[in-house]
């Protein structure tokens, strides 16, 4: 099956006389579907073809964002001010989009204080405000030393 420069059916015809067809017109021959039965070729500018096809992709990588992992770390002896700070940081990067690891180290013995840590994370979250609609991608849970969880915003 052969299409056109103009996107008009030309009908099915063999592979040689599409290759004649699309030289008389100065163009190639490219198959658009292989798999189809009969296989579809249109008659285009190949060149051309495909640097509208790597336009087209690099503006979509352009304007396609990955949500990129922030961390934010914390330790058991910290003090509500910092504690205010970190929680301001981990907004900032929840409303661009981000989703934020927040990780409470533990060193040493402070490991007898496990709850301590598991307060301090809900003290995190509450701090991090009720005006973000978040959302936790991994429950909080114990990775050696470190308590940590992940949490991004519906809001979008």
């Amino acid at each position: 099956m052969v299409i056109g420069p103009n996107g008009d059916n030309l009908g099915r015809m063999s592979s040689r006389a599409a290759n004649e067809l699309a030289m008389s017109y100065g163009l190639d021959l490219y198959c658009v579907a292989p798999q189809a039965q009969p296989p579809v070729c249109k008659i285009l500018n190949y060149g051309k073809f495909r640097f509208e096809k790597q336009k087209s992709e690099r503006a979509q990588k352009k304007n396609s964002k990955s949500a990129a992992y922030k961390e934010v770390q914390l330790h058991i002896s910290i003090g509500q001010h910092d504690l205010d700070v970190k929680a301001k940081r981990a907004r900032g990067f929840l409303e661009d989009g981000d989703k934020v690891n927040i990780r409470v180290v533990l060193k040493g013995r402070e490991m007898a204080h496990q709850d301590l840590a598991v307060e301090l994370m809900k003290r995190f979250i509450e701090a991090l405000g009720d005006d973000l609609s978040l959302g936790v991608e991994k429950q909080p849970s114990w990775e050696g030393k470190c308590y940590s969880s992940v949490i991004t915003s519906k809001k979008k």
